[in-house]
C-alpha cells in the first residue's frame, strides 16, 4: 500500500473529526451531540448523496454497463450473507449468525459516502450509478438474513410477542424496503434524475446546499461516528475474537470479490472503489433495526459491535487506501 494514500486518508477533514470523536470517549470528555442532531445529518446526507446520484445517472442515462453494474451489486447483496453465515454459523447458533451475515451483506453509506470524499481529493472522477447500487443492496441483506435466522432455528420469522411469521414477513418487508435510509436515498435519486433532465435550472438553485454544505456535514456526522463507535469499544469484549477476526477479514475478502467483479464489468478506478467499498462494507443502521425487530433472539451487542466498532473504522482509515493502492497496480488509469 503506498504511504501517500494512507496519510491523505489519514489527515483529511472527515477522518480526523472521527478520531477526534473517539479520543473525546477514551479521555473522558464530556463531549455529546444532542440526539435530533445526528439524524438530522443523517437525513441530509443521504439526501444530497441521492440527488446528485440522479443528477449524475441522468447525464450516464442507464445504458448495459450501469445496469450490468446496479445487477452485480445487488447479486453481492444476495450472495456475501449466505457466504458469510456458513462460516459464521460454525462458531454462533442460527439467529446470531444470520444477523451478523445480513449486517455485512448490506452497505454502510457513511463509508460509501468517506470513499466518494477520498475520490475527490484525489482528483478521481466516478459516476453517479453507483448511488443506485447503493440504494438496492440494503434492501436484499435485510430479507436473506431474515430468512436464513428462520432455516437456521425454525423460528427467525417470528417477533417478540411470538406472533405467526406471515405479521413478521410483513413488518420485514416493509422495514427491508420502506425504511427510512432506502425510502429517502431512493427518492432523491428520483428527483434529482427529474430535475436534471426536466428543470436544469433546479440542480444550480439545490447546489449551495447538495455541494457547498456537504463536506462540513461529513466532519460533523463522523464526529458523532467516533464518539458512538468508541463507546461500543466495551461491546467488543463480548464479541470474542473469532467475531473481531471476522469483522477485519471479512471487507477484505468481499472487497477482493469486488474488484473480481469490477474488471469484467470495466469500470474506472473511481467506480471500482465505490463499488468495492460497498461489498466490504457493514450495516450498523437499517439492518440491526430489522434484525430487533424480526430475530430478537439475536445478541444486538455481536453485530452492531462488529460492524461499527470494526468494520467501519477498519474500512474507514485503512480499507479505502488499500483498495486504492491495489486498483491502481490493476485497473488501468482512464
Amino acid at each position: 500500500m503506498e504511504s501517500s494514500l494512507i496519510i491523505q486518508n489519514l489527515v483529511s477533514a472527515p477522518v480526523l473529526f472521527f478520531f477526534l470523536g473517539v479520543l473525546a470517549v477514551l479521555v473522558g470528555s464530556d463531549l455529546e451531540i444532542p440526539s435530533p442532531l445526528p439524524k438530522l445529518f443523517s437525513l441530509y446526507l443521504l439526501l444530497a448523496i441521492g440527488f446528485k446520484g440522479g443528477l449524475e445517472l441522468a447525464h450516464s442515462g442507464l445504458g448495459p454497463q450501469v445496469l450490468l453494474t446496479i445487477g452485480a451489486a445487488v447479486l453481492m447483496s444476495l450472495l456475501v450473507p449466505i457466504s458469510s453465515y456458513l462460516v459464521l454459523r460454525t462458531r454462533l447458533d442460527g439467529s446470531n449468525a444470520a444477523a451478523v451475515a445480513a449486517s455485512y451483506g448490506s452497505i454502510s453509506a457513511v463509508t460509501f459516502i468517506t470513499a466518494q470524499s477520498f475520490l475527490t481529493v484525489l482528483h478521481q472522477d466516478f459516476d453517479g450509478f453507483m448511488v443506485a447500487a447503493l440504494a438496492l443492496m440494503e434492501s436484499p441483506a435485510i430479507v436473506v438474513g431474515v430468512v436464513l435466522a428462520k432455516l437456521g432455528t425454525g423460528n427467525g420469522g417470528h417477533d417478540r410477542s411470538g406472533e405467526s411469521a406471515g405479521l413478521a414477513w410483513r413488518e420485514v418487508l416493509q422495514e427491508a424496503f420502506l425504511n427510512g435510509s432506502v425510502f429517502l436515498l431512493i427518492g432523491s435519486l428520483v428527483i434529482g434524475w427529474l430535475v436534471t433532465s426536466f428543470s436544469p435550472s433546479g440542480v444550480e438553485k439545490m447546489d449551495p446546499f447538495t455541494e457547498k454544505l456537504f463536506y462540513g456535514a461529513l466532519c460533523f456526522f463522523l464526529l458523532d461516528m467516533g464518539l458512538v463507535a468508541a463507546q461500543r469499544l466495551q461491546d467488543l469484549r463480548r464479541a470474542g475474537t473469532f467475531l473481531i477476526g471476522f469483522a477485519v477479514l471479512a471487507p477484505l475478502v468481499h472487497a477482493a470479490l469486488g474488484l473480481l467483479i469490477s474488471i469484467p464489468l470495466g469500470l474506472n478506478q473511481g467506480d471500482t472503489l465505490l463499488f468495492m467499498v460497498l461489498c466490504a462494507s457493514a450495516s450498523y443502521i437499517a439492518v440491526p433495526a430489522a434484525m430487533r425487530m424480526t430475530v430478537p433472539q439475536a445478541n444486538p451487542s455481536l453485530y452492531i459491535s462488529t460492524a461499527l466498532g470494526v468494520t467501519f473504522p477498519f474500512n474507514v482509515v485503512v480499507g479505502i487506501p488499500l483498495y486504492m493502492s491495489v486498483i491502481q497496480h490493476v485497473v488501468p488509469a482512464s
